[in-house]
C-alpha cells in the first residue's frame, strides 16, 4: 500500500494503538538489552557506539541515525509511512525512558533473564509494530529499498548492512558480545511466532484500474478475492536477524 493507502485501509484505532504499544516494546527491549551487559544486536552496537563519541542518550542517538537513514531513502524513490516517522521518534523515547526505570542487575543469571525477556518482549513488539501495516521502520526501508533498486537479494542487502554497522559500531566502542549473536538466531523466529497472531487484517482502497474495486492484498494490491492480509512481513521476519525497525 502507498503511505495514503495505509491511512485508509480502516481498523485506525486499532492499528494505530497496535503500532504505538509495539514501538513502545521494541523500545523496552532494547534498554533490556542494554542492561544485561551480555552484548547488542548489531544496529544498537552501532548506536551505542555513537553514543559512546558524542555523549548524548541512547535514545537521542536512536532517534538522529533514524532520521539520517530515512534521508537516504530520498534517492531511492520511497515514501514513509505513518509507522515509519513514528519509529524514528517513539523507539528513541521509549529506550531512554525505560533505561532511566531499569538498572543494570548484578546477578548473572538475571541479566540472562534480561537478554531472552528483551528478545521475547522484541519479537513481540517487532510484529505489533509489522502487524499494524503502517509502513516499514527507516532500517527494513532501507534495506528493501536498496534490493529493488540494486536488484540483489534481501537477505545479501541484509548481510551487508548489518555486518557494516556492527564493525563501525565495534569499531566506535560498542558492546558486542553473546547478545549479538542469540539475537541474529532468534529475533526472527520470534517475530515469526507473533505476527500471524497480531496482524490487522485490513482492506485497502481501491485504486484507479482495479476491476470491481478489489485492492487485493495489502502491500502487492493485486490478486483479486485473496486474503487482504500482506503475507510479505512473516517472510521478511523470518531473514536472520530481523529488526523491524
Amino acid at each position: 500500500m502507498t503511505p495514503m493507502e495505509q491511512l485508509r485501509a480502516g481498523h485506525t484505532v486499532r492499528r494505530v494503538t497496535q503500532l504505538l504499544v509495539g514501538l513502545w516494546l521494541y523500545g523496552t527491549a532494547m534498554a533490556m538489552f542494554i542492561r544485561a551487559e551480555l552484548g547488542l544486536d548489531p544496529w544498537d552496537v552501532f548506536h551505542y557506539g555513537v553514543q559512546e563519541k558524542v555523549g548524548w542518550s541512547f535514545g537521542t542517538v536512536v532517534v538522529v541515525v533514524g532520521f539520517l537513514v530515512l534521508l537516504l531513502w530520498i534517492p531511492l524513490r520511497q515514501w514513509p509511512g505513518l509507522g515509519t516517522v513514528m519509529n524514528v521518534f517513539v523507539i528513541g523515547i521509549a529506550t531512554d525512558v525505560m533505561l532511566a526505570v531499569l538498572e543494570t542487575p548484578e546477578a548473572l543469571w538475571v541479566r540472562w533473564a534480561f537478554l531472552l525477556g528483551g528478545i521475547a518482549v522484541n519479537g513481540l513488539g517487532g510484529a505489533l509494530y509489522i502487524g499494524s501495516q503502517y509502513g516499514p521502520g527507516p532500517r527494513d526501508g532501507l534495506m528493501t529499498g536498496l534490493a529493488r533498486r540494486t536488484g540483489l537479494s534481501i537477505r545479501l542487502i541484509r548481510t551487508a548492512l548489518e555486518v557494516s554497522v556492527l564493525a563501525v559500531g565495534w569499531l566506535l566502542g560498542g558492546v558486542v558480545g553473546v547478545g549479538t549473536v542469540l539475537y541474529a538466531l532468534l529475533i526472527g523466529p520470534a517475530v515469526q511466532a507473533f505476527l500471524p497472531l497480531v496482524t490487522v487484517r485490513v482492506h485497502p482502497p481501491a485504486r484507479l484500474g482495479d476491476a470491481g474495486g478489489d485492492a487485493g492484498s495489502a502491500v502487492d494490491g493485486e490478486g483479486e478475492g485473496q486474503d487482504p492480509v500482506d503475507p510479505r512481513p512473516a517472510e521478511l521476519a523470518a531473514c536472520d536477524g530481523e529488526r523491524p525497525a
